[in-house]
Order: C-alpha cells, then structure tokens, then sequence
C-alpha cells in the first residue's frame, strides 16, 4: 500500500516508521525542514510539499495539531485517495474535513504516546497493542474504507476499536483529557516545595508523567473537547469535594472508605480479561456495538474481521 503522512512529530513520526517497517510505500512530509532532514536521515522519504507527499497515495494520514489541522486540509481538498488523523479530539476534525470537501475520511487516534514529543521521540513499536480508535459513523462513513484501515493498523500490532466520533470524545475526556489536567494540577505545587520534591516517589510520579508534557499540546487537546472535559472535570471535582467533605467529619477514616472503594474495585478489574477470538459480521452496527462492549478487531482478511471481546463487556449488556 502506497501511504502518505502529514506532520513527524511523535505519533506521525512513530506511523512513518511503523508502516515502513511493515512493507508499505511510505512518504512523509513535516514544515519544519529540520525535522524533515531527521527523517530523511533515519532512512526514510520525505517530501517538500504536503501535494508532493501525497500524490498517488492510497491512505493519507494526517498527523499535525488540531490547532493548526486547518493549514493543511485546503492543500487535501480534492484528493482522491483516502484520509484519517490521529487527533486525540474527533468531532470538530469530522466537522472540518467536511468544511474542506474531504471526500474520503474515517477519524482516527491511536491511544499511545508520551510525554516526551518530536520525531526525534518517535518509535515504529509505538502501537504494538496500543488501541486504535477508527470512527465508525451511521450515516457518514464508507465502510469499505474502514476496513482499509482497519487492517493496516492491525497489520501494525494495533487493536481497532470501532466507536462514533462523540463516543470516542466522551470517553477519552474521562481516561485521557481529564487526567492531563489532574496531573497538571497535582505537578505544579512541588516548585514550591523542595522537601515535598525530595520525598516524591511511586505515587507522585504515576499520577503526574502526563503532567510534563508541553502545556500548549494538553491545552489545544483539552479545549478541542471542551464540552465533554468540563463536564467529566466537574464530575471529578464533586468526587473530591465530597472526598474534603470526609475528612472534616468526626471519623474520617470510616467516612472516606465509601468514596474510595469504587474506584479500588474498577482499578483492580482493569483491564478487563479478553474473551476467546470471534468473527464480527462485517456490518456498521455490530462493528459498533464490538467497540460498546469494550472489544477491539484484532485482524481483518478477505471477509473476515477477528476480534477479542473483554468477557467483563458481556456482562454490561
């Protein structure tokens, strides 16, 4: 397969060299010339321009800010080939490549990635059982064309996950976008506080990794899902004011266990066993309700599409 991609920083970066190693054709393409220099020097093609990059594709990956998605998309309007993204917001990109006249597009983001970004971070293992969010729409998305995409990135070791657009913005507010605000707000008050940075261990840095990456790339993410982070933010923010409210009872021990189980409970069972392989009828709806379930395509051949079901999303029906 003949692929193209749009932007080099971690996750672009990461699928140039991931596709390449997998045996595609692949062209990459960034604006800074420096960053195109470094992949050229890592043995790979790069063009000059994003047409150049582009021409004779057929699967396009767009791999640059939403922030400034809206620079590049004029320069995709009229091509032939098929389009995705990794953009870690779903709904206003749908919304723009339809403003742009992208004929061809089914949103992507590949859950993976560090705080660390550039493709000097970049790593062609990036995906290997990372889950890969494909959108998969009703009314909007051909389907012939999410299986193309399907099964290059399960080809790369991903596990597809096949949800609308607003399900997928719902979801990651709560287990992505959130969390970088958290960790932000958990980070910041140790430049103040030596002895509380030399006592940090375990539970400092896991529950503030996120926190290091650049704030312009939280910020862009978190205010591109705005209306889903501040309704899951507020949600959090009631937890923990009922968790303060706990501690000024008479028996803070016993007033804070209730607070505290569920999310123990839902910690330990997380991540949900796989069930035994299953073949998924190749149609919209049972794609999607394999994603609602929590399950994910392990593999797409000539009719067939694989895939594993968490046995804990049998029993949510």
């Amino acid at each position: 397969m003949r692929t193209a991609v749009i932007g080099l920083g971690l996750i672009g970066g990461s699928l140039l060299r991931a596709s390449a190693a997998a045996g595609h054709e692949t062209t990459g393409f960034d604006v800074d010339p420096a960053t195109r220099e470094a992949a050229r020097a890592a043995g790979h093609r790069v063009a000059e321009t994003v047409g150049a990059a582009v021409e004779g594709a057929d699967v396009t990956v767009v791999g640059v800010p939403l922030t400034v998605l809206h620079e590049v998309l004029p320069e995709l309007a009229g091509h032939d080939g098929l389009v995705t993204d990794v953009t870690s917001v779903k709904g206003p990109v749908r919304d723009l490549m339809a403003k742009h006249g992208i004929r061809r597009f089914v949103g992507g983001h590949p859950m993976a990635g560090k705080e660390t970004s550039g493709f000097a971070a970049s790593d062609p293992d990036l995906f290997t059982g990372c889950a890969w969010v494909l959108c998969l729409e009703p009314h909007g998305t051909d389907l012939g064309d999410w299986l193309t995409l399907a099964r290059l990135f399960t080809g790369m070791g991903a596990r597809v996950v096949p949800v609308t657009a607003d399900e997928h913005d719902d979801a990651v507010a709560g287990i992505s976008h959130v969390p970088h605000l958290v960790a932000a707000a958990l980070a910041a008050p140790i430049a103040a506080d030596p002895l509380a940075g030399a006592l940090a261990a375990g539970s400092f840095r896991d529950g503030t990794r996120v926190a290091a990456t650049r704030a312009a790339l939280t910020a862009a993410m978190c205010g591109g899902n705005a209306s889903a982070v501040h309704r899951r933010l507020r949600s959090i923010i009631d937890d923990l004011t009922a968790m303060a409210d706990a501690l000024s009872t008479g028996d803070p021990v016993s007033a804070l266990i209730p607070h505290l189980e569920p999310g123990e409970r839902a910690r330990k069972a997380w991540p949900a066993a796989p069930g035994r392989p299953e073949t998924v009828v190749t149609e919209i709806e049972p794609l999607l309700a394999l994603g609602r379930s929590g399950g994910w395509v392990t593999s797409v051949g000539d009719g067939d599409v694989l895939a594993l079901r968490p046995e804990s999303g049998r029993n949510r029906s």
